[in-house]
């Protein structure tokens, strides 16, 4: 491997994900899974980005390609033939505010094989979408990582034999006592605390040691909590919706790109709400903005923030 240490690393399995959106006839194929959204959104703020993930024959080699022409290292991507790749099919609202999700294929869990050796990160984001990352994994990308984060999405879903998906809580809630920052959506959060209240719910986050957490509420913003102090992200208006996939994951990328250059917390948040609303503009990972685009409007929503 040319590079060892990175800026950031995602940890996690891609999704060939077949999108059924409201404003198109037919379902759109497109790379997934937060790893994809996540190191994109890194590269495109001029990070060094690696994935670590496990694919099979089932996976485009287009979809490489692509990787590496965005400059994203696939050298810690394991393509096995014998394997699936995680699919996923996303059939939203007409006003796209809701999804169904059902699982079309499921990949093996990652190994500490998957592992490279002599790896390092200044981040490691752990963005398992179905269940692919158990605590031991986690335990030791935390040893290769400065900042550890985690988005436990994939964690909590639960697949029935027709691939219908549906929310659990049944965690090794280990894992959490790894983490530094702590990123998922509110209902993901009440699933996992068991709580119904915002308040109590990120309060039992931060009591298990983890000191940042974000909760990303799609077109109502953000909920920046540093050690119990909380802050309101506004999102940033998108010129059009048209795939609101992944802006969760996008969020996290900008964050954390800017978190490990020891930026302002604050300014962290406008950078990821700021690249979220870019790339809900276009069809799966495909549209981020450029780099100065994305500081202006952070700048635009911290300001606005400021004037509250």
């Amino acid at each position: 491997m040319a590079q060892s240490c990175f800026d950031i690393a995602v940890a996690g399995h891609f999704s060939v994900d077949t999108l059924v959106l409201p404003t198109r006839k037919m379902p759109f194929n497109v790379l997934g899974g937060a790893t994809a959204y996540t190191s994109f959104t890194a590269k495109q703020l001029d990070a060094s980005a690696a994935i670590i993930s496990k694919v099979g024959a089932n996976f485009p080699q287009a979809y490489l390609w692509w990787l590496e022409q965005e400059g994203i290292n696939i050298t810690t991507i394991t393509k096995d033939p014998q394997l699936s790749t995680t699919a996923f099919e996303l059939t939203y609202t007409k006003d796209l505010n809701e999804r169904t999700l059902k699982l079309k294929s499921k990949g093996n869990p990652l190994t500490l094989q998957d592992i490279p050796q002599d790896f390092h990160a200044k981040a490691v984001h752990l963005a398992p979408i179905a269940n692919e990352i158990s605590f031991e994994v986690a335990e030791e990308l935390k040893k290769v990582a400065d900042i550890l984060s985690i988005d436990p999405q994939g964690l909590l879903r639960s697949f029935d034999e027709e691939g219908n998906v549906s929310t659990n809580n049944l965690i090794d809630n280990n894992i959490f006592s790894l983490v530094n920052i702590y990123k998922s959506s509110q209902n993901e959060l009440y699933a996992l605390t068991g709580k119904s209240e915002l308040k109590a719910a990120i309060r039992t986050v931060h009591d298990v040691g983890i000191e940042t957490v974000i909760i990303t509420n799609g077109a109502k913003g953000a909920l920046l909590s540093i050690e119990g102090t909380q802050y309101n992200i506004v999102a940033y208006p998108p010129e059009v919706l048209v795939d609101p996939t992944g802006a969760g994951d996008v969020f996290i990328g900008g964050f954390l790109t800017e978190y490990i250059r020891q930026k302002d917390l604050m300014w962290c948040a406008c950078v990821g709400s700021a690249a979220a609303s870019f790339v809900v503009e276009g069809i799966g990972p495909t549209y981020l903005g450029k780099k100065d685009q994305i500081y202006q409007r952070a700048q635009t929503i911290c300001e606005n923030y400021i004037k509250q």
